[in-house]
């Protein structure tokens, strides 16, 4: 099986790192799906989106991402995020409430509301196993 290294870091921490045979991410520009021998891409994150990897070994990781720079070679993927967090390290319920208070009539509250929505649906892919 091919694989490649990826690198998964935010402003306050490397979450992870290791060898991968996928990386699913979105960009401002749509779904990226990332496999080893890529065209080299520097992509700009979605504000607020989940990120997927496959190690080689082990289950695959997901996590909620906002903002940020992806950076792609043949053999290497640095995922570089302004904030991240790893599905299985989200409070479920603490999300959920912040949807709850999430007002979105304006700029801010839209994107509070937004990063909640992420939150919840990178825990509800890991708890389904994606």
């Amino acid at each position: 099986m091919a694989e490649m290294t990826v690198e998964l870091v935010a402003v306050e921490r490397r979450l992870w790192s290791g060898e991968a045979s996928f990386v699913l991410a979105r960009t401002t520009e749509g779904e990226l799906g990332i496999m080893p021998g890529h065209e080299p891409t520097l992509a700009q994150l979605e504000e607020a989106g989940v990120v997927r990897i496959d190690p080689v070994e082990g289950s695959p990781l997901t996590v909620a991402v906002h903002g940020g720079f992806l950076s792609i070679s043949p053999e290497r993927v640095s995922i570089l995020a302004e904030f991240a967090e790893l599905a299985d390290e989200i409070d479920v319920s603490r999300a959920r409430s912040a949807l709850d208070r999430a007002d979105s009539s304006d700029e801010e509250g839209a994107a509070a509301r937004k990063r909640a929505e992420v939150r919840l649906r990178a825990a509800e892919s890991a708890a389904a196993g994606q």
